[in-house]
Formats: structure tokens, sequence, C-alpha cells
């Protein structure tokens, strides 16, 4: 069973950085896709960016392309979220989650985690 735990969220002022963190178990994820959503109140999940796990190949939204980078470290089985730059506007719930490189939909989700930045 597919297991991401987020954590690293937390208040910044805006233009200061965050890391989030998303640890993962229960596969070998070397065929799997990773990413990164956020979800504002009152507003759609939105797409933050992706990486695979196994040729490091990454994507990110429009919004945060030039600011934000995804990662991951094999060894310690974690994804990581590079935010710098923040603005009022990045603040949401993130969530890490897996799929498959063959599937369209992520199937598997953490639990999210919270990112506040001030104005």
């Amino acid at each position: 069973q597919v297991q991401l735990a987020e954590s690293g969220g937390g208040l910044v002022q805006a233009g200061g950085s965050l890391r989030l963190s998303c640890a993962v178990s229960g596969r070998t994820f070397s065929t799997y896709v990773m990413g990164w959503f956020r979800q504002a109140p009152g507003k759609e999940r939105e797409f933050v960016a992706t990486i695979t796990w196994s040729g490091g190949s990454t994507a990110y939204g429009d919004s945060v392309k030039g600011r934000f980078t995804i990662s991951r470290d094999g060894a310690k089985l974690t994804v990581y979220l590079q935010m710098n730059s923040l603005k009022p506007e990045d603040t949401a719930v993130y969530y890490c989650a897996a799929r498959k490189v063959t599937m369209k939909e992520y199937p598997y989700w953490g639990q999210g985690t919270q990112v506040t930045v001030s104005s």
C-alpha cells in the first residue's frame, strides 16, 4: 500500500521560502510519477509540479514556474518542493500525490500540509 506523508508547511511572509517534503513508502517507486498539487479555500485543486521518479523529468504549473523546484531523493524516499519568492496567492493546502507512469489519474494522496503566505 502506497503511503505519502507531507511536512514542512507553515506561515511565511511574502518573498520568503519554504521547503515541503513528502515521505513515501509501500512500493518501489521507479515506475511512478510524483506530483504536488494545491487547493486554496473556495478554489479548485491546482497542479503545481511533477517529477518522474526514475529519470527526474519535471513539469510545473504556469503560476509557479521559475519560483518552485521539485526534486526527489531516492535514498531517503522523499520528494521535495522548494518554494521561493512566495506570494500571498500561494496560500493553500499542498498535497503530494503518486501515480504509475501508465496512469492518468493520481490514486495515492497524502493528507496535505498548510502553507500560508502573509502580505
